[in-house]
């Protein structure tokens, strides 16, 4: 099992090129493609940090960074408890205090940049199920019979229900989790709906990176997606949150970015 020095996305063999990276939406270094391994993460001194962010939220990073950084967020239910996107790495220590925070019944990810070493994950954990949006199935570089599709909507257990809204990917998703915040709702917004730094508002975009927007009718289509949901708080996959209020938040920042796309503020630049 092959890590991409980039992304942290796991591939079952070298290719000569991550697709991932050298997709539109990401980037492949100046010097090209770079590999890595489990073995050689550990012995880099790579860790991973498990940290409670509310009541039955954990969000979960690996120190020194890796690949693009993010968040993984674990959400505890009585039913069982879900992996919102992964990190690209995992060591016994890791899938231990992940175990000690209970059954795991599925890991998620909201779109292929979060993949990370989702089937290293699993097997550390049990084989659990590995939930793919059948819209990204193509992303996936390392097989395995974890590995389940889905699409439109799921209930992964009851209160935690994933939707497939499209825009930054065609299968990009976001989880509702009905109890956070206690109890007002919680929207996991990966890079569907990502927080920015202001605390207050939202963005949507094709690539982040590279700064590839989305038009005024897809980020329309993801704000209605969301509008009949109950949550009253946001977290995306990079540590920012919009503590409060965020459903009508991310109307309001909608809204503002349509306005930009469509020309509305033209006389302002």
């Amino acid at each position: 099992m092959y890590i991409c020095g980039t992304c942290a996305v796991e591939h079952a063999e070298k290719v000569d090129v991550c697709a991932i990276c050298a997709d539109e939406r990401q980037w492949v270094p100046a010097d090209g493609q770079h590999w890595t391994t489990l073995d050689e993460l550990a012995a880099a001194g790579h860790a991973v940090r498990v940290r409670e962010l509310e009541p039955d939220l954990y969000g979960i990073t690996v120190e020194p960074k890796l690949g693009i950084g993010q968040q993984a967020h674990l959400v505890r239910t009585p039913a069982g408890n879900v992996i919102w996107d992964m990190v690209g790495y995992v060591d016994d220590d890791a899938a231990r205090r992940v175990r000690e925070l209970g059954d795991v019944a599925a890991i998620v990810a909201s779109h292929p940049h979060m993949y990370g070493v989702q089937v290293e994950w699993s097997r550390a954990l049990g084989d659990v199920p590995v939930l793919v949006s059948e819209a990204d199935r193509e992303w996936v570089a390392r097989p395995d019979p974890a590995i389940r599709t889905w699409k439109d909507s799921l209930d992964v257990v009851p209160g935690v229900r994933l939707l497939q809204l499209g825009g930054h990917f065609p299968g990009s998703a976001v989880t509702l989790w009905a109890a956070g915040a206690g109890g007002k709702g919680v929207l996991l917004g990966g890079d569907t709906i990502q927080a920015n730094p202001d605390r207050a508002t939202m963005t949507f975009m094709r690539s982040y990176p590279n700064r590839i927007p989305l038009s005024a009718a897809v980020v329309e289509r993801i704000t209605r997606g969301v509008e009949g949901l109950r949550f009253d708080r946001l977290y995306d996959n990079f540590g920012k949150t919009v503590d409060t209020d965020a459903r009508a938040a991310t109307r309001r920042s909608a809204d503002r970015y349509i306005g930009w796309v469509r020309g509305d503020f033209d006389h302002l630049t």
